[in-house]
């Protein structure tokens, strides 16, 4: 299910924004006008062998070693665009929204990133934009929250 649907269906309020194609999160957050602190980037994670959705600011890098201990793996790593293209299949590899749910995956929210009013995400498409309440996105997302990244 594409985000805008699940958003729809899940009756929360957000806005969309169609904007030129932008491939990164930093980019996006140029392209809004936001802070690269409240837009929220999704990292595909593998830690022992298992995948994760790690959803961190734009402004920040995972550190696979806060990732590995949050986990309790041995290894965590991220993975290649070209791991994921079968993973998302209703979306435009590189623009995977921050729910890792309907993908059968776990979301980890970066402490930093929850710690926003508003955030704003790229999903389904480069030249989609999503802006909602913190709080409604942990509801739908269901997040583990803790500190996994460095910021750049």
């Amino acid at each position: 299910m594409r985000v805008e649907d699940f958003l729809r269906h899940s009756g929360v309020k957000f806005e969309k924004h169609e904007h030129p194609v932008a491939y990164t999160a930093q980019e996006l957050a140029a392209l809004e006008h936001v802070s690269g602190d409240r837009v929220a980037k999704s990292v595909v994670v593998e830690a022992d062998g298992k995948t994760a959705l790690c959803v961190l600011a734009a402004s920040c890098k995972v550190d696979l070693e806060k990732l590995c201990q949050v986990l309790g793996a041995k290894q965590c790593r991220l993975m290649e665009e070209s791991e994921m293209a079968g993973m998302f299949p209703d979306v435009e590899v590189g623009a995977e929204g921050p729910f890792g749910g309907p993908y059968g995956m776990p979301t980890i929210v970066d402490e930093r990133l929850a710690a926003c009013k508003t955030i704003t995400f790229a999903a389904d498409t480069h030249h989609s934009a999503f802006r909602m309440n913190y709080d409604d996105y942990a509801r739908l997302a269901e997040p583990r929250v803790a500190d996994v990244s460095a910021h750049l």
